[in-house]
């Protein structure tokens, strides 16, 4: 294969900005817009110098993500989180991260989650029970706090109002605070003394702290804990026998914390929100429910026979996928496709515009969650659909977040219809770190 292959296709753009206004005012429609005008590989510039690709075929992606992903780092506004979150997961990369990962993918087999499963529903039904019939509620914020609440459970064994205030109030301002650096375009060292950068360093030290304590006691107890910081402390090297460093247990926390939390309530929300606007796919998930658990509440064992309202989930993290992005800069000069990359430029892949394209789904902007039987995912390339990306950094915990929201769902749905109320706003999505719906989403609750 040459190497030598003409440019690739894509918009002129302003001669300084690039398409860089384009892209800030709408993300969404300018990517949708570049795949439906210029195809499977397409160039832009964002600003004078930053050459962008933007990736749109199956195989394509799975070169980046997959065959050469060696030749790839994690994109320049990641990198920006290490401030926030340290060497995590997230944000390390080559062999740190190859040594890191294989040291906690452990935590995060099918035994262990499936004995998180208990927590995820009595977490769920002590917040939901104190709903009332009739009213309305906020339930982006309700769906944060429910995973607040079982990720501060199952990750320290902390009940909801400890979880809340112990770790939920510094995690919240720091992860605002960093995001807000994150979305700069100029963004100063974090020893400049500007206001902004004062108030996440302040932020920060006060998390670290919440965490060195956590951390600490555990260390001084003798008991043997199940809950993931439990089983990351265990966590052992197998070729040297080393455990984690107070700092890198801290870190990968951290990242579980900010990859687990607001990614989980988004995709329970945007759910939610498409049964309340297809009525006759909340009838068929509540016969479903009514099938398998009957009149008592759900149990973890029910997952796995919840087929149907699995198949939900997947229709709504193909429309509205929280990582509804990944971008890699390129680590050293390779060949993707037909195209010679250069040390430097960056690759933007998009879950949300791989996910309504018609080559592989059917009216692709319909909600329609039979779409999902009959192995319907076997048929498809393997990055025609990958909501919780792939390769050797596919989202780590993507069978925890699996199970929590089918089970959050689950108990929800089991109590509540949920319908939008008639002067609720235009729902449009908001692409900021993940995909969350602009101001929020209201639901009106009924008792079943």
């Amino acid at each position: 294969m040459s190497q030598t292959k003409l440019t690739p296709p894509g918009p002129k753009g302003n001669f300084l900005l690039g398409n860089l206004q384009e892209f800030q005012s709408n993300p969404l429609k300018f990517l949708l817009n570049l795949r439906k005008e210029y195809g499977d590989f397409v160039q832009f510039r964002l600003g004078p110098f930053q050459k962008f690709y933007f990736i749109n075929d199956p195989e394509l992606i799975k070169e980046v993500l997959v065959t050469k992903q060696k030749s790839f780092i994690k994109s320049e506004d990641i990198q920006t989180l290490k401030t926030v979150v340290g060497e995590g997961l997230l944000t390390s990369e080559k062999e740190f991260h190859r040594r890191q990962r294989k040291l906690i993918q452990p935590s995060f087999k099918r035994s262990n989650i499936l004995s998180y499963g208990e927590d995820m529903i009595n977490t769920t039904l002590n917040y939901i029970f104190k709903w009332k019939n009739g009213e309305e509620r906020l339930i982006s914020e309700d769906m944060l706090n429910i995973t607040l609440g079982i990720i501060s459970k199952t990750m320290f064994n902390m009940e909801f109002k400890e979880g809340a205030d112990v770790i939920g109030e510094p995690m919240e301002a720091v992860m605002k605070l960093g995001i807000k650096r994150m979305r700069k375009i100029v963004k100063l060292p974090l020893w400049v003394p500007t206001k902004q950068n004062r108030k996440l360093k302040k932020a920060i030290h006060a998390l670290d702290d919440v965490l060195n304590e956590i951390i600490k006691k555990r260390r001084a107890c003798n008991e043997k804990h199940e809950d993931l910081l439990g089983v990351l402390m265990d966590a052992k090297d197998e070729t040297d026998d080393t455990h984690m460093s107070d700092k890198q247990l801290k870190d990968e926390l951290m990242t579980i914390f900010l990859a687990g939390h607001e990614t989980t309530a988004n995709a329970l929300t945007w759910t939610l929100y498409l049964l309340a606007t297809h009525p006759e796919v909340d009838t068929k998930l509540f016969d479903e429910l009514n099938n398998v658990v009957g009149s008592s509440l759900p149990k973890p064992e029910h997952f796995s026979r919840l087929l149907y309202t699995q198949n939900i989930v997947w229709e709504a993290l193909r429309l509205y996928p929280p990582a509804y992005v990944i971008g890699r800069e390129v680590d050293e000069d390779v060949v993707i496709g037909d195209y010679s990359l250069k040390k430097g430029d960056t690759v933007m892949i998009s879950q949300y515009v791989m996910h309504r394209d018609e080559t592989y789904f059917k009216d692709p902007t319909k909600f329609v969650p039979e779409r999902f039987e009959n192995d319907f995912m076997k048929t498809l390339p393997t990055y025609a659909f990958f909501p919780f990306g792939g390769g050797p950094r596919v989202c780590i915990g993507n069978h925890f977040a699996l199970m929590e929201i089918v089970l959050v769902l689950a108990c929800i749905v089991q109590q509540y219809q949920v319908t939008l109320p008639d002067d609720h706003h235009d729902v449009k999505p908001q692409p900021l770190i993940t995909l969350r719906p602009k101001h929020g989403i209201s639901l009106l609750i009924k008792d079943r």
